[in-house]
C-alpha cells in the first residue's frame, strides 16, 4: 500500500477492497481529515476553524453543498467512497461506522478538509527520527485535554492531540520541523506531564492505540483534527458525517508544498 498513489489508495477505498488506517501511506502526499456538515452550520464550522487554526487547520471546502469532488485538492475524487472509514453522527451521537456515505447523501451537506498530522510525519523520518506508532503498526494515539478551543457558534470543546513518544533532543528536533507546516497542525504543544493537559493515563488513548514509550523519552502531542469531532458532538447536530480516526482522505497535494521555509 505504500507504493501506491493516493488516487489508487482512494479507488480502492471506493471498491471496498481498502479500509483500514492511513498512516504511512502514499509518501509525499498530504492525508486530511475531514468533517461534513449541514448547510445551517458550515458558517459556525469555518469560523471554528478560523478560532482554532492548531487542531483545525482549513485545508479546503466544498465549493457548493451536495458537491462531493475537490479538483483543487483530489483528482476523480468521490468524498462519499474514498475515505476507508466514516463516521456518522446523529443528534451528537455516533450512530455507525461505515466504508460508504453514499445512502445517507444529502443535497445540503458542506465538506471541510482539514490538515492531518500524518502529513508532517514524512518530515520527521525524513530527519531520522523514530515514529512509534507506524513502527509498531498501529494508529497513532489520541486524548482529549484540558486544552480550550475558542468558540464559535454551536461549535465548543477540548482540544484532542495526537501523540508521539521521543527524546528530549528529538522532541526539540520535532519542535523545528513541524514548525515549518502550519497547515499541518505545525509544532507540538506541548511535551513532558501529560497531566499537565489533562490527561490522567497516558496508557489510555481515548482514539487510537496506545504504543509503548522506552526509557528516557517524553510523550510529545500535536493538536489533532479530531478535535473538530469532538466539538461537533458538543453541539449535538442533527446531523454529521466525519472520517474515522485515523482513516484519512489522501490528497494529491505534496507535503513539500505546505512548508512555509
Amino acid at each position: 500500500m505504500q507504493h501506491l498513489s493516493p488516487l489508487q489508495i482512494r479507488q480502492q477505498c471506493r471498491s471496498g477492497s481498502f479500509s483500514g488506517n492511513t498512516s504511512g501511506l502514499a509518501p509525499g502526499f498530504v492525508q486530511a481529515n475531514m468533517a461534513i456538515l449541514p448547510k445551517a452550520y458550515a458558517a459556525d464550522f469555518l469560523q471554528f476553524c478560523h478560532f482554532n487554526p492548531k487542531p483545525c487547520p482549513l485545508l479546503g471546502m466544498a465549493t457548493a453543498p451536495g458537491a462531493f469532488d475537490m479538483p483543487a485538492l483530489a483528482a476523480e475524487l468521490d468524498i462519499r467512497t474514498d475515505l476507508p472509514k466514516y463516521r456518522i453522527f446523529q443528534q451528537g451521537q455516533l450512530s455507525a461506522e461505515v466504508s460508504d456515505v453514499r445512502s445517507y447523501w444529502r443535497d445540503d451537506l458542506v465538506t471541510f478538509l482539514i490538515g492531518c498530522s500524518f502529513s508532517f510525519e514524512e518530515a520527521l523520518l525524513a530527519d531520522g527520527l523514530e515514529i512509534r506508532n507506524i513502527t509498531e503498526q498501529v494508529n497513532v494515539p489520541m486524548y482529549r485535554t484540558n486544552l480550550s478551543c475558542t468558540p464559535a457558534g454551536v461549535f465548543h470543546g477540548g482540544m484532542v492531540v495526537s501523540m508521539r513518544p521521543m527524546t528530549p533532543a528529538n522532541a526539540i528536533r520535532a519542535i523545528q520541523i513541524c514548525s515549518r507546516f502550519p497547515q499541518v497542525h505545525g509544532a507540538p504543544v506541548h511535551f513532558g506531564n501529560p497531566e499537565a493537559i489533562g490527561i490522567s493515563d497516558i496508557s489510555r488513548p481515548d482514539f487510537g492505540d496506545a504504543v509503548s514509550i522506552k526509557p528516557g523519552e517524553v510523550p510529545v502531542f500535536w493538536a489533532c483534527g479530531v478535535t473538530p469531532q469532538v466539538a461537533i458532538a458538543n453541539a449535538k447536530l442533527d446531523f454529521c458525517i466525519t472520517h474515522s480516526p485515523g482513516h484519512m482522505l489522501l490528497t494529491d497535494l505534496k507535503n513539500s508544498q505546505l512548508s512555509v521555509f
